[in-house]
């Protein structure tokens, strides 16, 4: 049975509701042509003339003959974004996050997906190791950019080893094929202590440099344990010392890096200063924020946008109790922040509270890997004033579950107060304890 591009919603106002296409119908083609995805859609409406055939629910079909502006957007939204199956992973990483997920835990956090097409999309990092030659160049042709990939070493024996397959060898072959396209890239490695670590890192980054400037920034960030590792390849945990001795290596290869092609490239992601107990770089060292999402520069970011706007802001005589939550990793940081917000609003009292992650385990200290349930133990019986605030990367993207399916709601009950998502923009951090 062939697939179904199901449309899911008809936005107001457009060409598509214009020619009374609705929820519930089905794109069979642009003229004359299958769609795969939504890349296949998107290269396909390009024109100002296209013939899109649409099935209705009753079976009947039609030929809707379309004059338009070049690129103009049709307006339908289709029930699965990617209009296709993700792909999923073929590998069995030595570091993998899913692997050490406990049982019982909703099914999609165990889908491990492995598709390009939503590292464009979404900015997932992804490994290369399930593509064909015809992905590729599928991939070259539609000229998707960036593409954020998991290269994790360039030693290709090494690669393999790391991701338990074969196909891991074929990694640089590809980069060089997207350089050589035109197409910009990420890149991002996973550190485990004794494994990709020391010169095999250097070699790496000096490696992977060779690709700029399609090669855009390279990413560092530390391998995350969890207790559910019975039975997994036993890796050790970054130490004090070890996050250290990282950063003065790197940052020596940042400086020559910057000398020859005038970026420094790789950055390290905020978990290694936290552990070094080493100060935070200011804003501009982390150049365009390429690799936020993986947590690179993102305190320092946070910081930035904080101080600017409280220097915005008169102090006024209201009368606040907030209560803030959050991982051990941005403890410190959080609580230094509301000192400073205090200092001008003197009336506003803000209790932080550092949660500690029994569900994954200790070694899990950043707010992303927050669960209800621990927030709920640990905020028992404490006196939470008049909101709490709890993260916005602990939540599913555009929902207010937490990973172990506790929501918002939950909280609410549990603890007997209001709770309200806190954002990682400086700005709208204030804003939520002010207002």
């Amino acid at each position: 049975m062939s697939k179904k591009n199901i449309i899911f919603k008809v936005e107001k106002d457009s060409i598509a509701e214009e020619m009374g296409i609705e929820p519930g119908d089905v794109l069979i083609n642009i003229n004359d042509t299958n769609i795969k995805d939504v890349f296949d859609y998107r290269y396909l409406i390009q024109n100002e003339y296209i013939e899109v055939g649409i099935e209705k629910p009753n079976g009947e079909e039609w030929l809707l003959e379309i004059d338009k502006e070049e690129y103009e957007d049709l307006g339908i939204v289709f029930e699965k974004g990617l209009m296709d199956k993700a792909k999923s992973c073929f590998n069995k990483c030595v570091f993998c996050f899913i692997d050490q997920l406990p049982k019982g835990m909703r099914d999609t956090l165990y889908f491990k997906d492995d598709d390009t097409r939503l590292s464009f999309l979404q900015g997932n990092y992804v490994t290369l190791t399930n593509m064909s030659k015809d992905d590729i160049n599928r991939l070259i042709f539609y000229h998707f950019s960036p593409i954020n990939i998991s290269v994790h070493t360039t030693d290709m024996e090494l690669r393999k080893y790391m991701l338990k397959n074969p196909n891991a060898i074929n990694v640089m072959d590809y980069i060089k094929c997207f350089y050589e396209a035109g197409i910009k890239m990420n890149f991002q490695i996973v550190l485990c202590k004794g494994i990709n670590d020391g010169g095999h890192l250097i070699k790496s980054i000096w490696d992977l440099s060779s690709f700029i400037p399609n090669g855009i920034s390279l990413s560092v960030v530390p391998f995350g344990m969890t207790k559910f590792r019975d039975g997994l390849e036993k890796i050790e945990a970054f130490n004090k010392k070890d996050c250290c001795d990282i950063i003065d290596m790197v940052e020596k290869t940042q400086k020559e890096l910057f000398d020859r092609f005038g970026t420094k490239f790789v950055f390290l992601s905020d978990e290694f200063y936290i552990i070094a107990e080493r100060e935070f770089h200011n804003a501009d060292f982390y150049e365009d924020f390429s690799q936020l999402e993986n947590g690179v520069g993102m305190i320092s970011l946070m910081e930035s946008e904080f101080f600017a706007y409280l220097k915005l802001l008169d102090g006024d005589n209201k009368r606040r109790h907030i209560s803030i939550a959050t991982g051990s990793a941005a403890y410190k940081f959080i609580l230094n922040l509301t000192s400073e917000l205090t200092k001008k609003f003197n009336y506003t009292k803000i209790d932080v509270y550092e949660i500690k992650n029994n569900f994954f385990g200790n070694t899990i200290t950043v707010s992303g890997l927050l669960t209800g349930g621990d927030i709920i133990e640990q905020l028992s019986g404490k006196e939470l004033g008049d909101c709490l605030l709890i993260p916005e990367n602990a939540f599913k993207a555009d929902d207010t579950i937490m990973l172990d399916d506790v929501n918002i709601r939950d909280i609410e009950k549990a603890l007997r107060c209001n709770v309200k998502i806190s954002y990682s923009d400086g700005a709208k951090f204030i804003n939520n304890i002010l207002f």
